[in-house]
């Protein structure tokens, strides 16, 4: 039977119903008796045809169980597994996943293929919503990206009524990533509408898929995963910008930019600008292929080159040989960091507190006509400094807490800021849109730099932290301080880190052990003692004086910033009291400022190195190795709050100061919203 994907049932269902969207996977449009070999050598396919293609390929027991076992030992590691069972308010609604009873469950259930099972394994974690801790399979996440011409925006009118919108600009975007394939979208628009894709731009959303736009928006927030908060999912789904490290970049939001060929068509009742009428249409999504996948000629080859380990998928002995340490692979989880890969390989060393998403980072350019002109001298990659026409107000642009390294990092957050002080700035606005996270010791020194030193600043301008004490930590630390890590190469390495008067630990101190008894939710969780400074002294030497006054500092996002920006966001605004700005989000939903906030992340590749090098892999409660082309990351240690020093931050409130509204002139205009910010916050 041949089931036509020209309209889909909702765009509501498509998102909000695993059952619907793995169901559109067992109807499909065969072109050829192999369905790979259909879409093999094609840059641009239809996600029916891409779907066929990763259903075709029944479950394998062996790695199903390898891949849940593997993410089950790996979540021993995971601080947050008992606290996202039932997050306290403000997250009560938003998280509450018992992600080892649902892994329980997947583990019996019967699959009609691998993606199937694939979509209920992603989705699963994603409930956590945390974008510390991410199941991501490269065989399907993003091999293909899928694509619709319309990013959506939220706008607010002069009569202050919110509505949902095609993104002005979304015809120029579309022209400049897509090229030709634009063609596809133009052909596909209904009578004299046929070729007038540009005539969409802007034009008001009605109805998505016959329902309210917000069915969708809202439908999207229960699977993106990525944020605590409700008004950060929401704002997924709308395009929004990022100073990226190749330049300024447009992201064009779940509704626009997908992972999984999933949905292939929406329809959509719209009002275009300056018509009366209302118009629907229907546009078909098109799924391209992203630049790292490995080519195939046929379903075999397609699964022997995208969908098993590769070097890097599991850990290594770091003291193997020297050979081997000469030439560790690239870590895979990389790839779907939210922020730049930075210089060091050596996360011991430069402590990462950096999101996923199974979306990589993408080159979507930002138009020129949104693009902030003039940069100031110093400024470079994700860092970008700007002043206004009002000659008092700095702005700091702020794409990532990653780039190169610490110290190269560092030295430009100085430099560019001193260099706004010089030119008169005495107010500061750090846009942090869209910003991952990263190293946190950056974090620690941007917010040094700017107070000045003072008590919330020295000897530890960030969290105190906790990490996770299972009993095969306890083990890898008791291997560590019996010698297993002459050279300080692993992160349980006790001279890593500090008792929280911030004395450093001694080489052959457990510190792991004792654990620390805690219960959480209800059940019994053993945690490390508290852990303080891990930045100081840093590799600049900071100003004694601080840069500007904290109260007249205005941190700008989309509600987008996590991990380090959080650390930062969150210690600053509360330690501080730097005023906290979110553009563009629902008005009658609180929106959070940051979020994932973590205290360092990491993944199943850098634990596994760690048991490796501590040979303990043949013990039972050792992940075994990936078989599949798997990443699974996770939050290893929790900063403990600001307000509440006794529970951790992550799931403490940060409500945004303000909810900035949107207008056609503002949206994804970070000059403009720079300035309405110095006008109405600073």
């Amino acid at each position: 039977m041949v089931v036509s994907h020209s309209i889909i049932s909702g765009f509501y269902a498509a998102f909000i119903s695993a059952k619907l969207a793995l169901a559109a996977g067992s109807h499909i449009d065969v072109r050829a008796s192999d369905p790979c070999a259909a879409i093999a050598n094609q840059t641009w396919a239809a996600p029916s045809d891409v779907r066929a293609c990763f259903s075709s390929f029944p479950v394998n027991q062996t790695i199903k169980e390898n891949i849940i076992e593997v993410i089950n030992k790996t979540l021993a590691f995971h601080t947050s597994v008992n606290y996202e069972k039932r997050a306290p308010e403000p997250f009560t609604a938003d998280v509450h996943e018992d992600v080892l009873a649902d892994l329980a469950r997947i583990s019996g259930q019967t699959y009609a293929n691998e993606l199937d099972l694939h979509v209920d394994l992603s989705r699963t974690l994603k409930r956590l919503n945390d974008g510390h801790c991410v199941y991501i399979n490269q065989c399907f996440d993003s091999l293909f990206l899928t694509f619709l011409p319309t990013p959506l925006v939220l706008l607010t009118d002069a009569a202050g009524n919110q509505s949902v919108h095609i993104a002005p600009e979304a015809f120029d975007v579309a022209t400049a990533e897509f090229g030709t394939e634009v063609t596809v979208w133009q052909d596909a628009l209904p009578g004299a509408l046929k070729g007038q894709l540009a005539s969409l731009s802007g034009a008001q959303v009605l109805e998505i898929n016959g329902q309210d736009p917000f069915v969708a928006v809202n439908a999207n927030a229960e699977i993106t995963g990525g944020f605590q908060g409700l008004g950060s999912r929401q704002n997924s789904f709308f395009s929004s910008y990022q100073s990226g490290a190749t330049g300024w970049t447009y992201i064009m939001g779940n509704f626009a930019q997908q992972s999984l060929p999933l949905v292939d068509s929406v329809t959509l009742a719209i009002r275009r600008v300056n018509s009366s009428t209302t118009d629907t249409v229907t546009l078909p999504y098109r799924s391209r292929i992203a630049s790292t996948a490995i080519p195939w000629t046929d379903a075999q080859s397609f699964h022997d080159n995208n969908c098993v380990a590769i070097p890097g998928t599991n850990g290594v002995d770091l003291y193997g040989t020297l050979e081997r340490r000469r030439s560790l692979p690239a870590n895979p989880v990389n790839k779907f960091r939210q922020a730049p890969v930075p210089e060091t390989s050596n996360v011991a060393k430069e402590l990462l507190d950096v999101m996923l998403d199974t979306v990589p980072l993408q080159d979507v350019v930002l138009p020129p006509g949104l693009t902030p002109k003039n940069p100031l001298v110093g400024s470079t990659g994700v860092v970008q400094f700007f002043m206004l026409d009002d000659k008092k107000t700095g702005v700091l642009a702020l794409g990532s807490f990653s780039a190169g390294s610490v110290e190269t990092l560092n030295t430009a957050l100085l430099t560019g800021l001193q260099n706004l002080k010089k030119q008169g700035a005495t107010q500061l606005i750090v846009d942090v849109s869209n910003n991952g996270g990263g190293f946190i010791c950056v974090a620690h020194w941007l917010h040094r730099i700017i107070a000045g030193p003072k008590p919330t600043t020295e000897p530890n301008a960030g969290l105190d932290t906790e990490a996770r004490a299972g009993p095969l930590a306890q083990l890898i630390v008791k291997q560590i301080v019996a010698g297993a890590d002459p050279d300080n190469l692993l992160m349980y390495n006790p001279l890593q880190w500090r008792f929280a008067n911030n004395t450093p630990f001694a080489a052959d101190f457990d510190w792991l052990d004792p654990p620390v008894a805690v219960v959480v939710n209800g059940i019994p969780d053993a945690f490390s003692q508290r852990l303080g400074d891990e930045c100081e002294p840093y590799p600049t030497n900071p100003p004694s004086k601080a840069l500007f006054d904290p109260t007249k500092v205005a941190i700008v996002s989309n509600g987008h910033c996590a991990s380090s920006c959080a650390l930062f966001s969150v210690t600053m605004a509360k330690e501080e009291g730097a005023k906290t700005v979110v553009y563009g989000g629902k008005e009658d939903v609180q929106q959070q400022y940051c979020g994932t906030v973590g205290g360092q992340s990491t993944d199943y590749s850098t634990i596994d190195t760690q048991v490796k090098t501590t040979h303990l892999k043949n013990n039972t409660l050792a992940p075994p190795d990936f078989l599949s082309n798997s990443v699974q990351g996770l939050t290893w240690r929790l900063g403990f709050g600001i307000q509440d020093p006794s529970q951790p931050e992550e799931w403490q409130n940060h409500p945004a100061d303000v909810n900035l509204p949107l207008t056609d002139i503002t949206v994804n205009n970070p000059l403009a919203i720079w300035e309405q910010v110095a006008k109405t916050v600073l």
